[in-house]
């Protein structure tokens, strides 16, 4: 089968500019939600739903867009979300009150299904060769995208105001989406003939979006308050209807959108639970790592917010570094040895933060941690879909997204959880009166970033657990093979 490399090249630089960017819009809300708060006149709970109304949708919407991605083509839908998402980003910075901003938002979620999609693109179009390496590029971007927003968000946000910070990114999104449909070349794998499954559609989205929803809001409301609970329950139980309707569905011959038997396929199953583990460490970790620079001191470097997002930079070079060099050399050693290695890497820098190093030791290991994480995710990622029919492809990676935002749902109120149960507090004089604050402690950060270290330990063992698919121990089934399979 020819490819065209030169064209490979710009889709790769073209996807790594979309991840970056989409990164970019979301990780400058962090740094902004006190002035946005304060702008619309709600509380710190209410302005929480800036956040996880995103994560809601697009968990929900993820299998979905995969699924439809395989039946019409995974550019259309790449086309469709960036224009989705585009206008989305468009109208937000205007929002004239909380209730519109907060609808755009849900709108706005779509965008966590582009790199799941850009990653199946990649693999149906790329010569083999390239292929791990431009999954790894996109993994990079991921994080570094994240780690750069923060000061840039953070510097925009303090000297012209949260709006202008979704300005500012309007018209790089719409030039984005314009070369997207413009240059992309549509899938040679579709299947129009094929039966969409709605009802399944909605019968997974809903209890998805009610776990990541209790998850993400339980610390507001209280872990043990009835809203949590119910709502908790709630998606828990809707679980149970769904497997059983998408199984009678499948044995009627239907293409259901939980596909039990993609699921189930060992490497499948192990880059699903290997980030979903890691999700949730890694989230969770460096959580607890923002609020560690921005602590007072002697528990903290004490730190402003924009102090606070340039010093995570360090953990965007080890990423962006890492990710290139993984790309280059995964072909030779194997998915699974590096995968490993990288989950020990990133393992040790968090162990390393729980002995409360100074702050340069603290960008270190902040670097080691970026480092590893890259490694790691790049090689899951290959895992994944090198070992997947590339009918599938688009299910499979939104469904393995769906998974990793799983876990980072569960990570930022355990974060929350753990920080709150080690505490002090200082009173400080100001012009109002006296104050009193409290925030974590020494003993909060070590158990906050030894539960990440021993969440990659896990994480290592686990991938031990799939079937190699590059590298010399296997050289019987390589990116070739895979990618010739009939459908």
């Amino acid at each position: 089968m020819e490819y065209d490399r030169k064209y490979a090249n710009f889709l790769m630089a073209l996807l790594a500019m979309i991840i970056v960017a989409v990164m970019y819009v979301e990780g400058m809300l962090t740094p902004s939600l006190p002035s946005i708060a304060e702008g619309f006149h709600v509380t710190v709970d209410q302005v929480s739903l800036v956040l996880s109304t995103y994560l809601l949708t697009g968990v929900a919407l993820s299998p979905v867009v995969g699924k439809l991605a395989d039946l019409y083509g995974k550019k259309r839908m790449m086309s469709i979300v960036m224009i989705i998402y585009a206008a989305a980003v468009s109208v937000t910075g205007f929002s004239p009150d909380f209730t519109f901003m907060v609808a755009s938002r849900a709108v706005q979620g779509i965008g966590l299904t582009i790199m799941p999609l850009g990653m199946a693109i990649v693999r149906e179009q790329f010569p083999k060769d390239l292929v791990p390496r431009a999954q790894a590029l996109i993994s990079g971007m991921f994080g570094a995208g994240f780690a750069v927003s923060l000061p840039l968000g953070s510097l925009i946000s303090n000297y012209y105001g949260w709006r202008m910070t979704y300005h500012t990114a309007i018209p790089f999104i719409l030039a984005l989406a314009v070369l997207t449909i413009i240059k992309v070349r549509e899938s040679r794998y579709r299947r129009p003939d094929v039966k969409i499954d709605y009802i399944g559609a909605i019968a997974l989205g809903t209890p998805l979006a009610l776990i990541v929803l209790a998850m993400s809001d339980g610390s507001s409301w209280g872990w043990t308050s009835p809203l949590f609970l119910s709502v908790m329950l709630a998606g828990i139980i809707l679980l149970i209807p769904m497997l059983i309707y998408e199984r009678i569905y499948s044995r009627n011959g239907g293409e259901a959108i939980f596909d039990m038997k993609l699921l189930s396929e060992r490497n499948v199953l192990v880059a699903n639970v290997v980030l979903t583990v890691a999700g949730m460490g890694m989230y969770l970790s460096m959580q607890a790592l923002s609020y560690k620079f921005e602590t007072p001191e002697p528990y903290g470097f004490g730190l402003s917010i924009l102090g606070t997002g340039i010093s995570m930079v360090s953990f965007a070079i080890g990423m962006i570094l890492f990710s290139i060099i993984t790309g280059r050399i995964i072909l030779k050693i194997g998915i699974k040895p590096l995968a490993v290695a990288g989950a020990f890497i990133s393992s040790l820098g968090f162990f390393l933060l729980s002995f409360s190093p100074d702050y340069y030791m603290t960008l270190l290991d902040e670097f080691v941690i970026g480092s590893g994480m890259s490694i790691m995710n790049s090689s899951v990622i290959n895992l994944l879909v090198l070992s997947v029919n590339p009918r599938d492809m688009g299910l499979a990676t939104s469904m393995n997204s769906t998974f990793r935002y799983i876990g980072s749902s569960i990570g930022a109120p355990v974060a929350g959880s753990v920080l709150s149960l080690y505490t002090v507090s200082r009173i400080v004089r100001t012009s109002s009166g006296i104050t009193k604050f409290s925030f974590p402690d020494g003993t909060a950060y070590f158990y906050a970033f030894m539960i990440g270290s021993i969440a990659l330990i896990v994480s290592a063992f686990l991938v031990l657990l799939a079937n190699e698919v590059l590298g010399r121990r296997n050289p019987k089934l390589n990116v070739n093979e895979n990618a010739e399979k009939s459908i």
